[in-house]
């Protein structure tokens, strides 16, 4: 469980968890009698800001503002950087420092990465888009979301055209204006579902879902379960801190 995603980790997987993102790995169905695990914590501080805003630090900066969602990297990333993490803690000092930044541009140029949880459950709003018009609409949408949002306004506030804006936002963002606003709904609503409790039916109206049955579809076509049955796993987890 990674924020509001809930997935059945694979034989290998790693994960990058962000700062303040909730997550735990849940033994589950694992019918495994060994579970191994490599957890490497350093704290963002180890990379000053303005390091970091420099050109050669451009991919691991990104890959860094998508980790507070959480990023799973692919297995063959995976697999080409275990046996470096398995001997990273043999090493020491300054070594150990650039091993680490090495292993973390190496992951930041990798190809297939995949992030996990919505943006407005992460409270990743203030996203960099390298375009001030696509966060002013993105700021229209985190605000609104809950009432009748229209790809009209959106686009008076960017100053553009309907069919402008619809491809200018796709390409900045990769997403639809209209699969934006979907993934900040149903981000509140998971939220909701798991912070509340309040029913399913008041949580979907004050997320801007008019209609139960499409709440219900979008939800269970996103995150591969209904409303009620991510709750359930989540309150049988036992994830609750930030960690």
């Amino acid at each position: 469980m990674i924020g509001d995603h809930i997935e059945t980790i694979g034989e290998l997987e790693l994960v990058l968890v962000g700062p303040n993102l909730q997550h735990g790995w849940v033994t589950h169905k694992s019918k495994g009698k060994e579970i191994k695990e490599i957890t490497i914590q350093f704290h963002r501080d180890l990379f000053d800001e303005k390091f970091l805003h420099r050109n050669q630090m451009n991919f691991i900066r990104n890959m860094f503002e998508h980790s507070k969602r959480g990023i799973l990297f692919s297995l063959q990333a995976t697999e080409a950087i275990m046996t470096r993490l398995i001997k990273l803690p043999q090493k020491r000092g300054f070594d150990s420092v650039l091993e680490l930044m090495s292993i973390l541009h190496d992951l930041s140029t990798s190809r297939n990465m995949r992030i996990l949880s919505d943006a407005s459950f992460s409270n990743t709003e203030s996203f960099s888009y390298n375009s001030r018009r696509v966060e002013n609409v993105m700021k229209y949408l985190n605000t609104n979301f809950d009432k009748n949002v229209s790809l009209a306004e959106g686009a008076r506030i960017a100053t553009m055209t309907e069919v402008s804006l619809s491809r200018f936002f796709k390409l900045r963002t990769g997403k639809t204006f209209v699969d934006a606003l979907c993934e900040i709904r149903l981000g509140h609503a998971s939220r909701m579902l798991i912070e509340t409790t309040q029913s399913v039916n008041e949580i979907a109206y004050k997320c801007g879902f008019n209609n139960m049955s499409n709440f219900n579809r979008i939800f269970k076509k996103k995150k591969a379960c209904t409303p009620k049955e991510f709750r359930d796993a989540y309150n049988s987890s036992g994830v609750r801190t930030f960690i």
